[in-house]
């Protein structure tokens, strides 16, 4: 059976609202139901909203939720189910609610392992105030992540990629942020009770992740009682997934581009934010939407480009209109025919058929308009920031390797926000396969007409400035160049200039999607030869990485990029796995999911921070006199 990483997280979430009890298990049907209340903190909350709507909560017996945060009043004889993150606030707050008798009982759910100095603080809080027989049962729940589809999930840990690549973070900050992306992969893992063959990039980022989450397997995988119920025979485990590892920087481009399909459309310009976005009525107000795996509509149409997906609204709309017209046909009456009895009986059966045909064609017209809605504003954005221009212009670049500079130059100056010519030059810079200098002080020209912070823009150029540099240095230069470059501009600058291939898309296809292809089937390829392997299963060997008996081909594979990941690599990895034969099932991870402009805002922030940063025309300083 296929790993379903939303169905997994769902069952753990509504076993953890039934008072950690099996759903169901021993019903009889006849059992009372028990009222809960529920109390959450706001990323539990958003790690609840993709899965479970407040009718859903009514069903499983949750009458009553609130934020831990917000003051609440007593409500006895009624269970309190928490549902928090293990942090030192929460433990204070829940050592508060019990001192006050808030509930006669307080269910303690955390969504990932709760450290052993806060469960201490937890027991000694309650002793003091009396309240330790209020505290039923504490559990970790292993649910530190957001699953947005099927296949797809966030840790919800911000700025990560800012954070990895600041030149002043310190050695303990980046272990602090490496553990925490652990403890969030660890959850996944967890939920899906899969023990993977973890593959990595060299380096970076990338290859630290891996090698705690090894050790953390192995570690876990230790005890008798382990989270992972699948059996350690050969049969099992030949069917155990692949874990890739990525970091942001194997290919910069992807999270910089304009795309024209439509979800990568509606979540970059729309903002589509825990599946969840709002855009103007027809009728003037907001209307806000959900777009997940229960609207047919987006599931089907998401990965096509806008203009198909328009022609699909039409054809939609069509097919409603005829159905209906049908619908009236059947129930109209016979008009100037003599009534009999059979005529009776046949529309009487036309009439039912039509009442219970009403619900699904109701639906589908709410669905219809809703994507009416979404593509009317959409539209309207497109025309008015050229958005189908910059789509294309940068794929070209990225296939070509550069554009005429009066094109460049012209775009720059037409349509568009500032963030939308930024990503655009910052794309002809990742794109040109050298530096040419007059060319991109032209563009810096360009940009700073058009009042554009170009902080972004320059941190690029200086370090696609030391991938060239690197590239044509030889070995003992090279390694210079990295001792260099590591102390100017942090931890993952290793990965960054080996990876300087990647930032050069060759064809259609993301480097991403054609290493995971790769990876999957297993067999030796120069692209892939340098990924290291950790399988927490096998014997480790002095190195700390481990051999596996397992190659490939793989028929699953969990796909993980830190730093940001977006919606463009999920729909390419999608794609991937249905066009296979037997088709493979891929799910895509990242530390967030961001729009191009959030990334390049990260970019923005790396540049200031390295003292590159943007001087506008407005605000230029005059020339010093005599020069």
């Amino acid at each position: 059976m296929a790993l379903n990483l939303r169905q997994k997280q769902t069952e753990c979430i509504i076993r953890m609202l039934n008072l950690n009890q099996p759903v169901n298990s021993t019903s009889t049907g006849n059992e009372e139901e028990v009222y809960k209340m529920l109390i959450f903190d706001r990323f539990c909350q958003n790690v609840l909203s993709p899965l479970i709507h407040v009718k859903d909560l009514r069903k499983h017996g949750i009458t009553l939720y609130f934020l831990i945060d917000k003051d609440r009043k007593p409500v006895h004889d009624v269970p309190a189910v928490y549902f928090v993150q293990p942090s030192k606030n929460n433990i204070d707050r829940i050592v508060a609610d019990a001192s006050r008798f808030l509930y006669d009982n307080f269910y303690l759910n955390f969504s990932s392992s709760i450290p052993r100095p806060l469960l201490e603080d937890l027991a000694s809080g309650t002793l003091n105030s009396d309240s330790v027989q209020r505290i039923s049962k504490v559990h970790d729940q292993y649910l530190e992540f957001i699953t947005l589809e099927d296949n797809l999930f966030s840790l919800a840990q911000k700025n990560i990629y800012v954070q990895l690549n600041d030149p002043s973070a310190g050695d303990r900050e980046i272990e602090e942020i490496i553990e925490r992306i652990v403890s969030g992969l660890f959850s996944v893992l967890a939920t899906l009770a899969v023990v993977p063959v973890i593959r990595c990039q060299r380096g970076g980022p990338a290859e630290m992740v891996a090698s705690a989450l090894d050790q953390r397997l192995r570690d876990h995988l230790l005890s008798k009682n382990n989270l992972f119920t699948e059996g350690g025979g050969f049969a099992s485990s030949f069917q155990r997934p692949i874990l890739c590892l990525f970091d942001r920087n194997f290919e910069l481009s992807v999270g910089i581009q304009h795309d024209f399909r439509y979800r990568p459309l509606v979540h970059d310009v729309l903002g589509l934010k825990l599946n969840r976005l709002s855009v103007q009525g027809e009728k003037g107000g907001m209307k806000s939407y959900e777009l997940d795996s229960s609207d047919p509509f987006w599931v089907a149409n998401g990965s096509l480009e806008f203009p198909e997906v328009a022609v699909e609204i039409e054809t939609q709309l069509n097919k409603y209109k005829k159905d209906v017209d049908e619908v009236n046909r059947r129930t109209g009456g016979t008009d100037g025919a003599e009534f009999n009895g059979t005529d009776l009986i046949g529309n009487t059966k036309h009439l039912m058929n039509a009442v219970n045909s009403l619900p699904e064609l109701t639906e589908r017209k709410q669905i219809i308009d809703k994507h009416t809605n979404i593509a009317t504003v959409l539209l309207g954005e497109i025309k008015e920031r050229s958005l189908d221009s910059y789509a294309k212009k940068e794929n070209d670049m990225m296939s070509r390797g550069g554009i005429d500079l009066n094109e460049l130059l012209s775009a720059l100056k037409g349509k568009g926000t500032k963030l939308d010519k930024l990503r655009f030059a910052v794309i002809y810079l990742i794109s040109s396969e050298s530096i040419n200098q007059s060319e991109v002080e032209a563009v810096e020209a360009a940009l700073r007409e058009s009042e554009v912070d170009i902080s972004a823009f320059q941190y690029v150029k200086k370090i696609k400035s030391l991938n060239v540099a690197f590239t044509s240095a030889n070995s003992a230069t090279r390694s210079n160049i990295v001792d260099w470059a590591e102390k100017l501009y942090g931890q993952s600058i290793s990965a960054m200039t080996a990876g300087v291939k990647n930032l050069l898309s060759s064809d259609r296809q993301l480097a991403l999607t054609r290493t995971v292809e790769g990876l999957m089937e297993g067999k030796p390829n120069p692209e892939i030869d340098t990924f290291l392997m950790f399988d927490p299963r096998a014997p480790k060997s002095s190195s700390g990485t481990s051999t596996s008996h397992l190659k490939g081909p793989f028929k699953e594979a969990i796909v993980f990029m830190i730093g940001g990941g977006n919606y463009v690599e999920y729909g390419s990895l999608q794609e991937l796995a249905t066009n296979q034969q037997p088709v493979k099932h891929i799910i895509y991870g990242s530390t967030e999911i961001l729009t191009g402009v959030e990334f390049v805002e990260q970019l923005s922030l790396l540049g200031q921070k390295m003292g590159l940063g943007n001087v506008t025309a407005a605000t230029a300083a005059p020339p010093p006199p005599g020069r």
